[in-house]
């Protein structure tokens, strides 16, 4: 009936066209009744109201047959959810969290991405967690979508049939930037997502940019760039000066800017110490014309890559 990209999605399409046939058979048959009472008993045919005595039979018929429907939608709804809930030993486990507005995925071997790649035809489990408010990861494609709660550790799981890129989207309303919480979930052949994990590895990355470009700060920025957007930094911040919900990183370092300090109004010149105090206390200078949305990335960042951050900013003149 539908596009089964994993199996989740074959027995989900199934409870759904059950519930949707048993529906649409009711929906004709009332209907069709409804037209035939109003046509039959109309008043023109019988304008002396009678009284009509019950029917045993007729009334134990109507509310059997639709009690037993109601339970063969329950049970296949159960053991479906139950199949949904219940992820095979052995799945790859990749760690998710949700963040306004982006999500990011973490790799057993360490590995950090804006796009979640998965291996066809294997087992995955997604363990999902929010830096703020709640999300909803959803994945179209493969009927799967679980909500993602501050203070909570949810999961949900899959195995990807088809290959491909499908969308990921957040299905909770989550502040300004919701429409635009959108990442890709790639299923690629076992032996390229195999390639593919073991090139990205932080030490295989780290080595590969000091080969290329030495410990210069050139390698720092190139960092810093690949940190800006899989922390999800560009959901607010913009690189090419162009506005969003916060100030753009274009231009921003060494310039002038207006901040809200408490109560009180002050300027303040944008250096190391600055990006470095808003990253970690993002509400104790709060720039003047945008809200104070942004989550303490305290804990969440650690200090070289906050250095690499300030590189890439840098660079953005």
């Amino acid at each position: 009936m539908f596009s089964s990209a994993a199996n989740i999605a074959e027995k989900v399409d199934f409870v759904f066209a059950l519930v949707l046939g048993i529906s649409i058979f009711f929906m004709v048959l009332i209907t069709t009744l409804l037209v035939v009472f109003v046509l039959k008993y109309r008043r023109s045919r019988h304008p002396k109201a009678e009284n009509i005595r019950g029917n045993t039979a007729l009334e134990i018929t109507w509310t059997v047959i639709p009690t037993i429907l109601v339970l063969i939608m329950f049970y296949y709804g159960w053991i479906s959810f139950g199949f949904m809930r219940k992820a095979p030993p052995g799945a790859m486990e990749v760690k998710v969290t949700g963040r306004m507005w982006s999500w990011l995925f973490e790799y057993e071997n360490g590995i950090q991405s804006d796009t979640l790649y998965v291996p066809y035809g294997k087992p995955v489990k997604l363990i999902l967690s929010s830096q703020d408010v709640i999300h909803s990861l959803f994945i179209p494609a493969f009927r799967v979508k679980q909500d993602v709660v501050p203070g909570m550790t949810n999961s949900l799981w899959f195995t990807a049939q088809e290959l491909g890129t499908y969308d990921i989207l957040c299905a909770e309303y989550c502040g300004l930037q919701h429409a635009y919480m959108l990442a890709a979930v790639k299923v690629v052949p076992e032996e390229e997502f195999l390639h593919w994990y073991e090139t990205n590895r932080p030490e295989a990355t780290q080595e590969e940019v000091t080969a290329q470009e030495g410990a210069s700060s050139a390698g720092s920025v190139k960092r810093g760039e690949r940190l800006v957007r899989i922390r999800g930094c560009i959901a607010c911040h913009s690189t090419d000066g162009s506005p969003r919900v916060s100030p753009s990183f274009k231009g921003l370092y060494g310039s002038t800017t207006t901040v809200i300090t408490g109560d009180k109004e002050r300027q303040v010149v944008v250096d190391d110490e600055y990006i470095r105090r808003s990253m970690l206390e993002p509400n104790a200078d709060i720039v003047k014309g945008f809200q104070p949305l942004m989550p303490s990335q305290k804990g969440v960042v650690t200090e070289e890559e906050i250095r690499d951050i300030i590189a890439y900013i840098k660079s953005l003149k």
